[in-house]
């Protein structure tokens, strides 16, 4: 856009990307008030919040060594840790969760829950469609610069799969996604779709549930 206007919370809070605004010639702990600081905290205010962040981290002595020795997950750690703690008006999200063991990311998740129930926007940027679909409330499919689709999480999803494949889906008349060929798969008496991942050419989406028979 090149008119309009646009007005901002008081405070927003991001992780574009992992140690976005970390200074890897800082310690965790050093980094901790800098990102604070960047967010409007005051020393006070972030002091008050430093045990929390430390704890929800979880990353024991690294935190007093150089942010440039830190592996991936551990930079998310911290990071994450900052911005949940912090609460703001909105906070945007861009597949830093995709890193980290699952116990972190539940416990993310879990936070994000919380921030959620009290008012916080989340903006939720993600290609990993059961995250989408398990978080959020509503979705956006963006395709080549454009909005292709604005509505429920779960048909956003549908509509993301189904952009990406085009040639191998097509809409069923409850508006889930089925295979092309279905001589490859199966319904149960329940409606579910049997598909078998030893045959080539299956590809099926959909919020009906799904069953994978592994043969052997």
């Amino acid at each position: 856009p090149t008119l309009g206007t646009v007005k901002k919370p008081e405070r927003i809070a991001a992780l574009l990307e992992l140690g976005s605004g970390f200074n890897p010639e800082f310690t965790g702990r050093e980094n901790v008030y800098l990102n604070g600081s960047l967010l409007g905290l005051t020393r006070a205010q972030v002091d008050e919040k430093f045990d929390y962040i430390a704890a929800f981290a979880d990353i024991g002595d690294f935190l007093d060594q150089l942010v440039k020795v830190y592996s991936s997950g551990m930079m998310l750690r911290l990071a994450f840790a900052v911005q949940v703690a912090i609460e703001t008006e909105v906070l945007v999200i861009d597949e830093a969760l995709a890193v980290g063991d699952a116990r972190f990311q539940m416990k993310c998740f879990k936070r994000l829950e919380e921030l959620k129930s009290r008012g916080t926007t989340i903006l939720f940027v993600s290609h990993a469609t059961e995250m989408v679909r398990s978080f959020c409330d509503f979705g956006l499919v963006l395709e080549k610069g454009k909005a292709i689709f604005w509505g429920d999480a779960k048909t956003a999803t549908m509509k993301y799969l189904a952009s990406v494949y085009p040639d191998q889906t097509q809409p069923s008349a409850a508006g889930r996604a089925l295979p092309t060929n279905e001589s490859n798969a199966r319904h149960d008496a329940n409606g579910c779709v049997n598909v078998h991942p030893d045959q080539d050419g299956i590809h099926a989406f959909g919020v009906g549930g799904a069953k994978l028979d592994w043969m052997q």
